[in-house]
C-alpha cells in the first residue's frame, strides 16, 4: 500500500469513528465524569449515564457543550435490563451507533465474607460485572457491522490483590478481567479492542469517606505515597479508545501508583 494509499485508508478510519458516539456509564462524577470529557474532547458525542444524580450528569452535558462538544444526559440504572434498553435506544437515536463503550457504572456493599449477606453479594455482582455484559453484548452487533469498536471495562486494583472486606467487590471486578480477555480474543478480527483498567486509590466521592478517616496507612501501601485523580484514570481510558491503541487488546492497565507491582 502507497503511503497516500495509507494516509487515505486512515482518513477514512477516523471519519467513519466519529459517526457514532461513546457512551460512558457512571459519568456524573468522578472517573466516569473525567472520561466523558477526555472523550469529548477526542472529538466523541458523548452518551452520559447517570443512575441517581441527573443534576452532577446535566452538568457534565453542559460542560462538554460549552467546550464545543456534543452530550446527552441518560438516566439509567445499568443493573436494569430494561432500562438499559431504554438508554442504548436513546442514545443511538440521538447521537448514533455506540462505538465507544466504557463499563465505569459501580457500586460497593463492604462486609467480611461470613457477615456478607446474599442480597449485598448478589447487587455488587449485578452492578459492577453483569450491567457491563449486558451493555458490551448489545454494541457488538453494531461494532462489528463498522468494523470498529472500542469496550474499556474499568476493574479495579482489588482484582489484583487481596483487600479484605471486599469479597464481592474483588469477585465482581476480578470477573470484569475475565470478560475483557475473553471478549477480546473473540472479536479482535473485527477491528474491535477490548481493555480493562484498574484503578488504585483515586480520589473520588466513593473514596473520600475512606480517605477522610486517614490516609496514612493506605498510602504506606502505595508506592507513588499519593492517591490518584480521576484525570490520571481518565487519561489511560482515552488512549485505549484511541486509534493508537488499535494493537492493544485483552489488556489489564493497572493506575495505581505502583500498588500492584
Amino acid at each position: 500500500m502507497t503511503a497516500t494509499a495509507t494516509k487515505k485508508a486512515q482518513a477514512e478510519r477516523d471519519s467513519q469513528q466519529k459517526t457514532g458516539c461513546a457512551l460512558v456509564t457512571g459519568a456524573s462524577r468522578g472517573i466516569g465524569a473525567a472520561t466523558a470529557h477526555a472523550l469529548a474532547a477526542d472529538g466523541w458525542a458523548v452518551g452520559v449515564n447517570f443512575s441517581r444524580d441527573q443534576a452532577g450528569a446535566e452538568s457534565m452535558v453542559a460542560s462538554i457543550e460549552e467546550a464545543g462538544g456534543r452530550a446527552l444526559a441518560l438516566g439509567a440504572d445499568v443493573s436494569a435490563e430494561a432500562e438499559t434498553e431504554q438508554m442504548l435506544s436513546a442514545v443511538c437515536q440521538e447521537l448514533g451507533p455506540v462505538l465507544v463503550l466504557v463499563n465505569n457504572a459501580g457500586v460497593t456493599a463492604d462486609n467480611l465474607s461470613m457477615r456478607l449477606g446474599d442480597e449485598a453479594w448478589n447487587h455488587v455482582l449485578e452492578v459492577n460485572l453483569t450491567a457491563a455484559f449486558r451493555l458490551t453484548r448489545a454494541v457488538l452487533g453494531p461494532m462489528m457491522r463498522e468494523r470498529f469498536g472500542r469496550i474499556v471495562n474499568v476493574s479495579s486494583v482489588v482484582a489484583l490483590r487481596a483487600n479484605p472486606g471486599q469479597a464481592n467487590y474483588a469477585a465482581a471486578k476480578a470477573g470484569l478481567i475475565a470478560l475483557t480477555r475473553t471478549v477480546a480474543a473473540e472479536v479482535a478480527r473485527r477491528g474491535i479492542t477490548v481493555n480493562a483498567v484498574a484503578p488504585g486509590l483515586i480520589e473520588t466521592e466513593l473514596t473520600r469517606e475512606i480517605t477522610a478517616n486517614g490516609t496514612e496507612g493506605l498510602l504506606g501501601a502505595i508506592p507513588a505515597r499519593r492517591p490518584g485523580s480521576p484525570e490520571e484514570v481518565a487519561a489511560c481510558i482515552r488512549f485505549l479508545a484511541s486509534d493508537q491503541a488499535a494493537y492493544v487488546n485483552g489488556a489489564v492497565l493497572p493506575v495505581d501508583g505502583g500498588m500492584s507491582a
